[in-house]
């Protein structure tokens, strides 16, 4: 049976559902819903109807997966746990300090209304967050390092966006080539966060903005920018569109550790990406999420979840003996 998916919120990260939905032989999109004008919102499936946040209500019955795709900073510690009393929902929430926060308010609304929740999912966090807990299984003796970059942090973008007088900007992250060399040489070094990265924006100001403050503001952004060596140029809209319009990210998750009896042998674990669309391969992973998340909950299961707690198996369309074939 066909698990039909909603999407909430059609941005970047709504417009990659819709693509990573075309993709599965499980799923079908039923509905697009917006906190604009649904008439200013085109979609790129037809027959499909946009509506307005404020009829979601009525399509409770009509809906397997109710997928979230607000910013981290404001929309979804609000909207994931309203949206969890009503429907199984998913999100992409990537403030890392603050999840045990959110998955609790999340876990709460969801077992109070018998739905299923999965929080954080994408690459980071996501595919890096287990890449992180193999590893730390496989090799205790060691050290995690994680790098993302060069490219563009969604979030952090988005964060940017929320400062007053702020039009349009887009920030990179960069690992510091140094440190990420350090760290392959299995040497284990002590790096602070901001030895490993740092942060570039490029930033629209509306007219008449003060620029000062808006430097001064992502600067000291808790969570975001104040732990980092970050630039931040003031560039006019025309440059902004011709050099900063794609979405390219990617990034290391790096373990290196000991084995033997006196800690003899030096080993790195490393998982890479690549990739040419943040949202998209972020939504990618969410769709394969969405299907872990409804096998769960056809078995019973309710509350908050996340990538940590989801057998790979279930993310996969194949049946565990194609697996086994295969890909195991």
């Amino acid at each position: 049976m066909m698990a039909k998916i909603a999407i909430l919120g059609y941005g970047n990260l709504g417009r990659g559902i819709e693509c990573a939905v075309k993709k599965t032989k499980d799923m079908e999109l039923v509905a697009v819903f917006t906190r604009r004008d649904p008439a200013t919102v085109k979609i790129q499936t037809p027959n499909i109807p946009v509506l307005n946040v404020s009829e979601i209500e009525k399509w409770a019955d009509k809906i397997d997966m109710l997928v979230i795709c607000g910013g981290s900073a404001t929309d979804l510690p609000k909207m994931t746990p309203e949206m969890a009393a009503k429907f199984n929902v998913i999100d992409t929430f990537d403030t890392h300090a603050n999840i045990p926060t959110h998955f609790a308010n999340v876990d709460a609304a969801a077992k109070a209304a018998g739905k299923i929740a999965m929080i954080s999912v994408g690459w980071d966090p996501g595919m890096f967050s287990l890449n992180r807990v193999y590893a730390n299984a496989i090799l205790p003796d060691g050290k995690d390092y994680t790098f993302w970059g060069k490219g563009v942090s969604q979030g952090h973008s988005d964060a940017v966006r929320r400062i007053k007088g702020v039009k349009n900007a887009k920030q990179y992250t960069c690992p510091v080539p140094e440190a990420l060399d350090a760290v392959r040489s299995g040497s284990m070094p002590e790096l602070t966060t901001r030895q490993k990265h740092t942060r570039l924006c490029y930033v629209v100001l509306e007219e008449g903005a003060d620029a000062a403050y808006v430097e001064n503001e992502i600067k000291t952004m808790k969570n975001y920018f104040d732990e980092y060596d970050t630039t931040v140029n003031f560039i006019s809209e025309e440059e902004f569109n011709k050099n900063h319009s794609g979405l390219a990210h990617g990034g290391f998750v790096i373990r290196t550790g000991k084995t033997g009896m006196n800690n003899e042998h030096t080993h790195v674990i490393e998982y890479s990406l690549k990739l040419d669309s943040n949202p998209e391969f972020t939504t990618a992973a969410v769709i394969a999420f969405a299907r872990a998340a409804l096998r769960m909950k056809a078995e019973g299961k309710t509350g908050c979840f996340t990538v940590l707690d989801v057998p790979p198996a279930y993310l996969s369309e194949q049946s565990g003996e194609e697996l086994r074939a295969h890909l195991l």
